[in-house]
């Protein structure tokens, strides 16, 4: 899959909503910026660290794409954990994913969240579950 292709596949959700953009897409490595803006702000004015945990999961989720097959895969997350280290009230965040493995039905990624100074914002560990996805539902209640 390639950066458009990933970029089109969440339209219209959580990351277009909160203004995460994928800018670097390999499988070494996936980069996403973030704004931060009233919408991943807590009530003190800082990055929420739900905002970060979004971040880090939408680029580890992104990141999986490259290495299953989407006409009968999905990835989602299945773990995820973040350590919150520094706040942070404006410009922007970027994740940082890297894979640490990727297998049949799992991979785990490590995500660092980081300003707009490349300061350490959040450490993040998240593993994304390889689904198949399911077969088209057809209408099976009987005709009358």
């Amino acid at each position: 899959m390639d950066l458009e292709k990933v970029r089109d596949l969440d339209a219209g959700n959580m990351r277009d909503a909160l203004g995460i953009e994928i800018i670097e897409y390999t499988p070494e490595r996936v980069v996403a910026k973030m704004p931060i803006t009233w919408m991943v702000r807590q009530p003190f004015g800082r990055l929420h660290g739900g905002a970060s945990v979004v971040l880090a999961e939408t680029v580890a989720t992104a990141g999986t794409y490259q290495f299953i097959d989407m006409e009968k895969q999905g990835a989602v997350g299945l773990d995820i954990n973040a350590n919150h280290l520094r706040g942070v009230s404006e410009g922007y965040v970027r994740g940082v994913a890297t894979p640490l493995h990727v297998g049949k039905r799992t991979a785990v990624w490590d995500i660092k969240v980081i300003d707009d100074e490349d300061r350490l914002i959040c450490s993040s560990r998240a593993t994304i579950a390889i689904i198949d996805r399911p077969q088209e539902h057809k209408n099976t209640a009987p005709q009358v």
